[in-house]
């Protein structure tokens, strides 16, 4: 029995200093125009982060739910400004940024969230994505600013305001 102990100690040992190897000699991908992510890779960063969504994000009842036309336009300015230049616009066409991204960013033309619910959309924009190109903008926009861009993006396209429609039609911030 012991030496079937010291065995799977050592078969750990020895996977561990093999993952250590991997790192140290640079063996992972790390460039952004790397072959896509080993499957136990993306598994492993899907898990973690619905995992941490479920738990942190905001329960309803949200504030500004349901977005009025105001908001909306509000939203749309803000996420042309903030977003856009990854997520694309209403034109259908992703930047250059966009489409040199690893992870490719959603492009929401046709990639929408408004069938996610509104806390986890928030809690995307305020805290980021780590390992992709997603920013956390918990120190540049405010709760109430964040709140807006998710009303603008629980709303389909085929149903905004014609302000903001206008809006989501502009050229991405490239």
């Amino acid at each position: 029995m012991r030496n079937f102990v010291a065995g799977v100690l050592a078969v750990i040992v020895l996977v561990a200093l093999g993952g250590l190897a991997a790192v140290w000699f640079g063996l992972i991908p790390a460039a952004a125009d790397a072959p896509p992510p080993m499957a136990l890779e993306k598994w492993a960063a899907h898990k973690a982060l619905a995992a941490t969504i479920r738990r942190e994000m905001p329960r309803p009842p949200y504030p500004l739910s349901p977005a009025g036309d105001a908001t909306i336009l509000a939203g749309a300015k803000l996420y042309m400004t903030n977003c856009s230049v990854c997520h694309g616009s209403g034109t259908g066409d992703a930047s250059n940024v966009a489409l040199g991204m690893y992870i490719p960013a959603p492009q929401f033309v046709k990639d929408g969230v408004d069938d996610d619910p509104d806390g986890k959309i928030y809690w995307q924009i305020e805290h980021g994505i780590r390992f992709t190109g997603m920013p956390s903008f918990k120190g540049t926009l405010s709760e109430h600013q964040i709140w807006q861009i998710v009303g603008f993006l629980k709303r389909p396209a085929d149903q905004l305001p014609a302000a903001a429609a206008a809006v989501w039609r502009g050229p991405h911030g490239d």
